[in-house]
């Protein structure tokens, strides 16, 4: 196409690239794909640091309808480019003023599973870690996988929640990716399976503005083996996006969710981009985008921030 017409163009959907072995034949290989699907691209640029390298690309597609979008996701994915992972992110949300990030926490916002670490104490690690590996690959109902989880810590002092809590630690790049949204005047939540005794020094660290988790029942110092009241399975951690989506009066559209489990599902398809985040492949299947770096910040790429 004319240069002169390129020009006059308008990018309505925005490819990011991002991985540790980029290479220039790879980024060839994706152009010829997006021209493959109509998609014209308007400008490039190039950045990203020392740990991993980003590739932007503003396109024009045709059809930027969400069946459009999805077919063009489909193209890329079916590519299997290697080297690097492409997310194709409406530019709307990109562009949008103010968005909001909600993410998991256990494996996403944090390198461990939280029921694991406490199952150690009582000697159930393992076992713990099977019947959590089955859920998050949506092979268990959740709630009732939980419960069952919960129930082998029956007993503990409530002490190893202070314990676990010095065991935890933030994703790589996760306090930066916070930092970058709260920085840029967006909104940050978290919605976990995990627990509240847990999440609440986390969120207060970070500035959160939003989180929700399970609540550990404890009665005379121990932990009773049971949660309080509802638990944050997949239905709940949906509702809750949509919640402090209106609160803070943001489309759904303009919204971003990472998460990593088959809990997360109904998250990510509700957003206006859903992350899966060294996901399960159940989950990376179906999730708008996947990031398989173990640095949480490439989101702040995707979203533009």
């Amino acid at each position: 196409m004319p240069l002169d017409k390129i020009a006059g163009m308008t990018s309505n959907v925005t490819a990011v690239s991002y991985g540790q072995n980029m290479t220039p034949n790879g980024l060839e290989q994706l152009r010829s794909v997006l021209a493959a699907q109509g998609a014209q691209v308007l400008s490039e640029s190039q950045m990203g640091d020392g740990r991993y390298q980003v590739s932007v690309a503003d396109l024009a597609l045709p059809d930027a309808t969400a069946a459009g979008l999805a077919a063009l996701r489909r193209a890329v994915a079916e590519a299997a480019i290697g080297g690097f992972d492409t997310a194709l992110v409406p530019a709307a949300l990109r562009a949008a003023e103010r968005k909001l990030l909600i993410m998991d926490v256990d494996s996403t916002l944090i390198q461990q599973e939280v029921i694991e670490l406490l199952a150690a104490y009582a000697g159930k690690r393992e076992e713990v870690a099977a019947v959590t590996e089955a859920a998050m690959r949506g092979e268990l109902d959740f709630a009732q996988s939980l419960h069952a989880r919960v129930a082998v810590l029956a007993g503990l002092p409530a002490d190893v929640v202070n314990s676990v809590r010095h065991e935890v630690k933030l994703s790589e790049g996760a306090a930066e990716l916070v930092a970058a949204f709260k920085a840029a005047g967006h909104v940050v939540a978290v919605v976990s399976g995990g627990f509240n005794q847990i999440l609440a020094p986390i969120a207060a660290d970070l500035g959160l503005d939003y989180w929700q988790a399970n609540e550990l029942e404890i009665v005379e110092g121990a932990l009773t083996g049971k949660v309080l009241g509802a638990v944050v399975d997949r239905a709940a951690k949906e509702k809750y996006l949509r919640e402090w989506a209106a609160a803070e009066g943001i489309a759904l559209e303009n919204t971003v969710a990472v998460g990593d489990g088959a809990n997360d599902l109904d998250m990510l398809g509700a957003a206006g981009i859903g992350v899966a985040f060294n996901a399960k492949p159940a989950v990376r299947a179906v999730a708008d985008a996947a990031v398989n770096l173990p640095y949480l910040d490439a989101v702040r790429y995707i979203a533009g921030v």
